[in-house]
């Protein structure tokens, strides 16, 4: 790859792009005031009495200058193989870092930009945007956004759809057209569609000769969608386009709550569910798709980081013999945890309206219905967490 010279970003200069510094530089925050060498690092000191210490490698592997830095893209030019043997001069100026390096090349590093890295605060995420993941307390209601709000050119409702979806897991959408395809429209503004071997956007209705439970009228026990993909959707969206039948209220219960109480009231349950894999498997016509892996999975800290729990799917229970009694008693104490009404919520789609939930953190089920009081169809896609982070991030910077 060429390396890109000041004239050529000069001759782009017109052009929109997002510098690594550019929101802590528009913000406001501690000044810099000094900046000491120390051998193989520079300490540095705001004047809010915090300090930190940088080594000379990270600050010359950061540099964001258009020969480190391609001047459209953004990404990384320099690579970091060597090491810094002869430090630069480092100094203050308007209120910046300059450090000018031996081979004559210059960094300059904004002040708010540096103390939101400070390397002895690396577990801190600079510029937190995404809200953190809050748990349903008994009673819990989802948040609304109308249509129109979501709509808005100013993306303020968009903004306060994703925020919800993000922090609660799930999130209703009211007053929408009745028209086919809105769904896919709605999940366009965030990204592509997640295409999965149901299709990228699918009709949840009774019909003949099924191929999922979701497409019966029978009542669905609370579970998550396709945990025998190795990575299960994360997004689910249901756009209600009629919903005329007696029955088939919508109930949801957030996993990483329910899985919390199991671990406090049987610590030994919440162990087995969490570390001993089990087979998920779908399989028709043209599609055997299977995994095995636990019914909750954890992070490095040791929290619920993705719940897969779908009865109709659980494949053959391969266990050694002396562990299958303990592995069915802590899924019946999981299973009654979830279907408490206490940990539930729920309520009838109502048509123009569409649900958003976290599908690896949020079961959902329905109630049964009697396809001959009405009709009832709901129009569905996935979509992956990381685009409505990305949508989340992008609708953030431009307000």
């Amino acid at each position: 790859m060429q390396t890109a010279t000041p004239q050529h970003d000069e001759q782009n200069a017109a052009r929109p792009r997002i510098d690594m510094g550019e929101l802590a530089a528009h913000a406001e925050g501690p000044a810099l005031v000094d900046a000491v060498t120390t051998g193989a690092r520079v300490t540095l000191r705001w004047d809010d009495d915090t300090q930190a210490h940088f080594p000379w490698l990270w600050l010359r592997d950061h540099c964001a200058c258009v020969e480190c830095r391609h001047p459209l893209t953004r990404e990384r030019l320099f690579i970091p193989l060597d090491d810094i043997e002869t430090p630069p001069a480092a100094q203050v100026v308007d209120g910046n870092l300059l450090l000018s390096w031996a081979d004559n090349h210059v960094s300059r590093f904004d002040p708010v930009w540096l103390h939101q890295r400070r390397l002895e605060n690396a577990a801190f995420t600079p510029a937190q945007i995404v809200p953190p993941r809050r748990p349903w307390h008994v009673g819990f209601t989802p948040e609304r956004v109308s249509h129109t709000d979501f709509m808005e050119e100013e993306g303020g409702g968009e903004r306060q759809w994703l925020e919800a979806l993000l922090r609660d897991g799930l999130v209703l959408l009211d007053d929408g057209p009745l028209v086919e395809e809105e769904v896919s429209r709605l999940a366009g503004r965030i990204g592509p569609m997640r295409a999965t071997n149901f299709g990228a956007r699918f009709d949840v209705r009774s019909k003949p000769n099924p191929n999922n439970a979701a497409y019966t009228p029978i009542a669905l026990a609370l579970h998550t969608d396709l945990p025998n993909w190795r990575q299960p959707p994360d997004i689910q969206l249901l756009y209600c386009l009629q919903n005329e039948a007696e029955g088939g209220e919508s109930t949801f219960a957030d996993g990483f709550t329910v899985a919390e109480i199991l671990r406090q009231e049987s610590p030994e349950h919440f162990r087995i569910l969490s570390e001993t894999p089990i087979d998920f498997r779908f399989q028709d016509e043209e599609h055997d798709i299977a995994i095995r892996a636990p019914i909750i999975e954890l992070d490095e800290d040791g929290r619920p980081l993705e719940i897969r729990f779908n009865n109709w799917i659980r494949d053959t229970l391969r266990l050694p013999l002396h562990d299958v009694d303990a592995w069915y008693a802590a899924y019946r104490h999981f299973w009654q945890l979830l279907h408490d009404p206490r940990h539930q919520i729920e309520f009838a789609l109502a048509p123009g309206q569409m649900i958003a939930f976290d599908n690896r953190r949020v079961l959902h089920g329905r109630r049964a219905f009697d396809p001959n009081t009405g009709k009832r169809h709901l129009q569905g896609t996935y979509l992956d967490l990381d685009l409505l982070e990305s949508r989340l991030r992008v609708l953030s910077r431009q307000r």
